[in-house]
């Protein structure tokens, strides 16, 4: 199962990215805002988009967990 190591809609809000930038830009779509709030992994597409937008990898981000 895959985690998250940080919180990931601070880490944008940090970057200026705030929930609302990312719907008004659609940067994000509503779901994947969605699931970055409820803890959930998002999608391949949207963790590419919070890579670039952050400037990291993905494994600065999420890591594996045995379930």
């Amino acid at each position: 199962m895959f985690i998250y190591k940080i919180d990931i809609l601070e880490k944008l809000k940090e970057a200026g990215y705030n929930t609302t930038r990312l719907r008004r830009e659609k940067l994000l779509t509503e779901s994947a805002i969605t699931d970055l709030r409820n803890g959930k992994v998002v999608g391949i597409i949207s963790l590419e988009k919070i890579c670039a937008l952050l400037e990291t990898q993905p494994g600065d981000l999420i890591e594996y967990k045995r379930g």
